[in-house]
């Protein structure tokens, strides 16, 4: 279900406030699973990605890369998942930063997952802006 949008300038709108798209690569070897999270930010023009390890639902490893917009565009297994704005972006990192410490000894799927629906933007605030 696509949010809909205002465009002005070829960039998406959400309540005025201006949005990024969103990244996800899911990757599972040898019960290990590596989420990754990127948001693609225009000035400068670069990706922000947040790599999760996850083994058995633990959150082994956690840390966030810098690419160039032109080295991520190289990058095959990534798909858009979504556009957030830069508050609610703040919101999932500052979030990721506690769960990071909360669920390196125990079990956090429901808490990961949680997280990643913060960026998606509702559809019912649009008509509360």
């Amino acid at each position: 279900e696509d949010v809909p949008s205002q465009t002005f300038d070829n960039k998406d709108y959400f309540c005025g406030k201006e949005t990024f798209p969103v990244y996800e690569s899911i990757f599972t070897e040898e019960g290990e699973t590596i989420r990754k999270i990127a948001i693609e930010i225009e000035k400068p023009p670069q990706i922000e990605i947040h790599v999760w390890t996850i083994t058995k639902g633990i959150l082994r490893h956690f840390y966030v890369e810098k690419l160039p917009k032109r080295e991520f565009e190289g990058l095959p297994y990534f798909k858009l998942i979504t556009r957030t704005t830069l508050s609610q972006w703040k919101i999932f990192s500052e979030g990721e930063a506690q769960i990071s410490q909360m669920c390196e000894s125990r079990v956090c799927r429901t808490e990961l997952e949680n997280l990643v629906k913060i960026l998606y933007l509702e559809k019912s605030e649009k008509g509360h802006c």
